[in-house]
């Protein structure tokens, strides 16, 4: 079931507060600020497809804020990715202290886990894109760069990502509940390469080293063999022609060690499987398997350490959150 709220029938006095409750129920707890002194009118119609969620919000102008105190508030609520397509009328999103400018036509991403605010200057209209950060599979660290970032219609993947996103707005409640999975996968799979995309502009207009080069080459290379389980150290340092030695001091500037890294980008593929898959999904082991992991035991345990459920249960979740909205 959507939802649909407008400030038709709301006292002039209540509308801001009773859109921005809407937002904040249907999407993350915002502040609603109207940017003028006239009486303030906005509309918001949201639907869930799969485990993304698909807003269209139309307003005045009107600043949107999700401030560090609203993010406390509500410190067990799963981490969101939020991409922006602007419709019509202009978005200012400022978050880790980045500032970007959107005109129509173009989209801005944004992580719900850290404060960020958004002016629309205008009248205007935008569809938002919601679903859980996780799904995405890209480093924290990644995304953490890439955030308030302006991708215009002729950018790098912008023409094939805004209209498929600008349609699947404009039809998103008319797809049956299969459809729908697969749909929700495309998005976050486009997304992924958005991010991916922004990561290696963002890298290549920064100065270089070659440590650096090298660690992202050995980052590369750990992605492209996750599905291997011989995959260690020492095949890698022997990949890259450098000494075990030096592949760990390479990574002391990482913030992970070599090990830690390829377990947490195989949990994380398969977090995203288990997720995406609904009713359709493999049994756990194979899904397992398919990513690295020869033991089922090591598995579990591993998967609950890091997400804190067992690859089961998270599993179920996502079907459950596939069938509500």
């Amino acid at each position: 079931m959507g939802v649909t709220v407008t400030t038709a029938a709301v006292p002039d006095g209540e509308k801001a507060a009773y859109l921005g409750g809407a937002v904040s129920r249907t999407l993350v707890p915002v502040e609603l600020r109207p940017l003028t002194g006239r009486p303030f009118d906005g509309r918001l119609v949201s639907h869930r497809l799969g485990y993304v969620r698909v807003s269209t919000l139309e307003a005045d102008a009107a600043r949107f804020s999700r401030t560090a105190a609203l993010i406390a508030r509500t410190p067990r609520s799963e981490p969101q990715v939020g991409v922006g397509v602007q419709v019509s009328g202009r978005a200012v999103l400022e978050q880790d202290g980045r500032r970007a400018e959107v005109a129509a036509g173009g989209l801005v991403l944004y992580d719900t886990t850290r404060p960020y605010a958004v002016d629309y200057p205008e009248r205007f209209r935008t569809h938002l894109f919601h679903l859980p950060r996780r799904l995405l599979g890209v480093p924290e660290r990644d995304l953490r760069q890439v955030s308030a970032t302006a991708v215009g219609p002729a950018d790098g993947c912008g023409p094939v990502l805004l209209s498929f996103l600008d349609g699947l707005a404009a039809s998103a409640d008319s797809y049956p509940a299969p459809v729908g999975d697969r749909l929700a996968g495309s998005v976050a799979d486009l997304l992924s390469a958005l991010v991916a995309q922004l990561t290696l502009t963002r890298a290549a207009e920064e100065p270089d080293t070659p440590n650096a080069q090298l660690v992202r080459r050995v980052r590369q290379y750990i992605d492209r063999h996750l599905g291997d389980p011989a995959l260690a150290p020492e095949p890698i340092a022997q990949a890259h022609h450098i000494s075990v030695r030096y592949l760990h001091r390479l990574f002391e500037g990482e913030g992970v060690t070599v090990s830690r890294l390829i377990q947490q980008r195989r949990l994380e593929a398969c977090a995203r499987e288990l997720a995406r898959r609904g009713r359709t999904a493999p049994t756990v082991s194979a899904v397992a398997q398919r990513w690295g992991f020869v033991n089922p035991a090591h598995f579990s345990r591993a998967f609950r350490a890091a997400y804190g459920v067992p690859p089961r249960e998270w599993r179920a979740r996502g079907l459950g959150a596939e069938q509500t909205g």
